[in-house]
């Protein structure tokens, strides 16, 4: 489910398949919702009216949007990690809205694909959705798969594969991200399981100068992520037998990193439930 103009305008664009959109008497009177309804209607979509506080009683938000569709959602398979240079692994990652902020900053840093191993949450959580603001209709998301022959498979694939550690880590700013790598999380209390951490094949620390005993896991990827991305903008490895780092080039349009999306609209917080195969 997709809620809100933005991010059934980011579905459309993206080509993603809109199965239906439902619209609130007030929508019809906004004139940025009554413009991507009338698009979604002329590209052959279902438009549903609704009758005053309907809307209210399908949605998962306090105060929802006037507009909600129904989107068609395709998981990638891990097959196209293959030729890939950097992937985001995601092993028991239970909040909706970190795995929405990593799949969003995976888009915005280059990642080629976002694993959801077993245990993490569905990554068509309407709020996961929401808090992609849009990039899970721009990048690959794999669902599904233990945790462990995701690592094989990626180490199989010549991957080095890579895990965070609050302290005793190489610093991550020292690490060479020019290689293929796959970054792996861990759940938001307990990180990665001591048996899976083991067969990863490096640990990065994030130096913290404060108080705080860790960082949030989405926003320990964002670093992680942005520092690749700046490593590979600066040129290829030094590592002869890592091969050239992918082409990155900054966009030019001079976009905020912020959107109307970052607005929330009384999202109740924790709210985890795995839904049927749409977005």
């Amino acid at each position: 489910m997709v809620e809100g103009p933005e991010l059934l305008a980011v579905a459309l664009d993206a080509g993603a398949v809109v199965e239906a959109v439902y619209v609130a008497p007030e929508g019809r009177v906004n004139a940025g919702v009554s413009a991507v309804v009338d698009r979604a209607f002329a590209s052959g979509v279902r438009v549903f009216d609704l009758a005053p506080g309907v809307i209210e009683r399908v949605s998962d938000t306090v105060h929802p949007q006037p507009v909600l569709a129904v989107v068609g959602f395709a998981p990638a398979s891990l097959d196209v990690s293959k030729d890939l240079s950097l992937v985001l692994v995601l092993v028991d990652v239970r909040d909706p809205g970190n795995a929405g902020t990593m799949i969003r900053t995976a888009d915005a840093a280059g990642v080629g694909v976002v694993i959801h191993c077993d245990g993490s949450v569905d990554p068509t959580n309407p709020k996961t959705v929401r808090a992609s603001a849009g990039s899970i209709f721009h990048v690959p998301v794999v669902f599904g798969g233990a945790a462990g022959a995701v690592v094989d498979a990626l180490q199989g694939w010549g991957f080095t594969t890579v895990g965070t550690a609050v302290r005793d880590g190489v610093d991550y700013a020292t690490f060479d991200w020019r290689r293929r790598v796959a970054l792996v999380f861990g759940n938001e209390a307990s990180g990665l399981d001591e048996s899976l951490s083991g067969r990863l094949d490096a640990r990065v620390s994030i130096p913290m100068v404060g108080r705080a005993e860790s960082l949030n896991v989405a926003v320990s990827a964002s670093v992680l992520c942005f520092e690749a991305l700046r490593q590979r903008r600066s040129g290829p490895t030094g590592d002869p037998g890592a091969g050239p780092g992918p082409s990155v080039t900054a966009s030019p349009d001079g976009r905020s990193t912020i959107s109307g999306m970052d607005v929330e609209h009384g999202v109740p917080e924790g709210r985890t439930g795995s839904g049927a195969p749409h977005a």
